[in-house]
């Protein structure tokens, strides 16, 4: 299979690094075709512009509308287009990154809001009207992993843990990116208290994540919504006999 590693910490010599090191070989030893997009090597430019789009800078930029029009022009920066085409060819996207303030870095963040364009991530069209998103994105078929590491405790991220439940955290990427594109989310792997982890802690992390790894085409992704699966009324909204006692994002999860 294809796998694209979007990489995102600043040294190498990091946990994360060898982290990626280990996962990177593991999938190579099972026969899998990997890509890599190490952020910070490439010097990646987070930050929306106008050469994204080769527009005019006497002109408006209206991001959604500029963007679309690059993609059916082929006009994209040749750097938002390669990222793409690694999608494309991926059967599987994994995002590694260190949790910072309660989500991914910077970097990664302007690597989503570059790559993603109008007509690419999102306001495609279906043929019988309506938007494709929420599990009938562009991306469908594709499933996708987050692989991150954070300084406190697993306990903190329970859902009674004071930072809040791990999935509730993750939700904008788990279910607004990789669902929204159609891209299967998989339960992601957290590596917990990663600046104080021992020799023996570090080693059943590897374990674990080439665990995960090499189930990474067979593992229950998460039971997201489908936005045509009838669970929604015409406002996509959740129908109020669907868990009529429970409110917040949890809801937008089969239970």
């Amino acid at each position: 299979m294809n796998i694209l590693w979007v990489f995102a910490h600043p040294d190498e010599r990091s946990l994360n690094g060898s982290l990626r090191d280990t996962a990177l070989k593991a999938l190579a030893d099972a026969g899998h075709v990997v890509e890599q997009s190490d952020l910070y090597r490439m010097n990646w430019n987070p930050v929306v512009d106008f050469p994204d789009y080769a527009h005019d800078p006497a002109e408006r930029l209206h991001v959604a509308a500029a963007s679309s029009t690059a993609l059916s022009r082929r006009t994209l920066a040749p750097e938002i287009v390669a990222e793409q085409q690694k999608i494309l060819r991926a059967d599987a996207v994994v995002l590694q990154f260190p949790l910072w303030w309660f989500s991914m870095p910077a970097i990664l963040k302007g690597w989503v809001d570059r790559v993603f364009v109008e007509g690419f991530g999102y306001g495609i069209r279906r043929d019988t009207g309506g938007t494709r998103r929420y599990g009938d994105g562009l991306l469908a078929g594709k499933r996708a992993l987050i692989v991150t590491t954070m300084g406190g405790s697993e306990h903190t991220v329970s859902d009674r843990g004071i930072n809040g439940a791990l999935g509730e955290l993750l939700f904008p990427i788990q279910h607004g990116l990789f669902w929204y594109t159609g891209m299967s989310a998989l339960p992601p792997v957290l590596i917990s208290s990663a600046d104080r982890l021992s020799t023996e802690a570090y080693s059943a992390t590897e374990n674990e994540l080439t665990r995960r790894l090499s189930s990474m085409f067979t593992d229950e992704p998460l039971s997201f919504r489908h936005q045509h699966g009838g669970d929604y009324d015409e406002h996509f909204v959740l129908r109020s006999e669907i868990s009529p006692e429970e409110s917040g994002l949890r809801i937008h999860v089969r239970s």
